[in-house]
């Protein structure tokens, strides 16, 4: 099972939606504290829908307790300092993605700890980063894409209607 770890998000409304997709997508959330709000705030729960209740949520009081409790998680962080793209490495079915806040990204501390692990996102130079929770997506589904979607459906049907065979 995948894991994506949030270091110090700030802004509910995207944990909610990053909580859908692992919902969505059977992955574990990590919170590393400090949040920017309460968990019970009412745009986490809008964001996440009635999702909430089936996601499986670690919190953390900071990094190094993250690394107590996770001593042998490979983690990779998304950063827009990396050398290398998030479709550059291979995703392990049980490895972290870390993810840092809204304002500031992942502390540059971790990140030339874990250089090896770092992976961006490709964009335009004149753009700053993406949203949170598109860049969750964005290389969450490389990593299940990776893992051949293990446990996930990969072909819908039709409400009334029927595909062509």
């Amino acid at each position: 099972m995948l894991n994506i770890v949030l270091h110090e998000p700030e802004i509910p409304a995207n944990t909610g939606n990053i909580g859908r997709t692992c919902c969505a997508t059977g992955t574990r959330l990590h919170l590393i504290e400090p949040l920017g709000f309460v968990l019970t705030d009412k745009t986490v729960k809008r964001a996440g829908m009635d999702y909430w209740d089936k996601l499986e949520v670690f919190r953390y009081d900071d990094w190094e307790d993250f690394k107590a409790k996770n001593p042998d998680a490979k983690v990779y962080m998304a950063t827009t300092k990396a050398k290398r793209t998030h479709t550059q490495v291979n995703y392990e079915p049980d490895c972290y993605i870390m993810f840092g806040k809204e304002s500031a990204g992942i502390p540059e501390e971790i990140l030339v700890e874990n250089e090896e692990n770092c992976v961006r996102i490709p964009m335009g130079h004149d753009i700053r980063s993406l949203n949170l929770s598109n860049s969750v997506a964005v290389v969450l589904y490389e990593a299940l894409r990776q893992n051949d979607f293990l446990g996930l459906e990969t072909e819908g049907n039709l409400h009334r209607l029927n595909w062509k065979e």
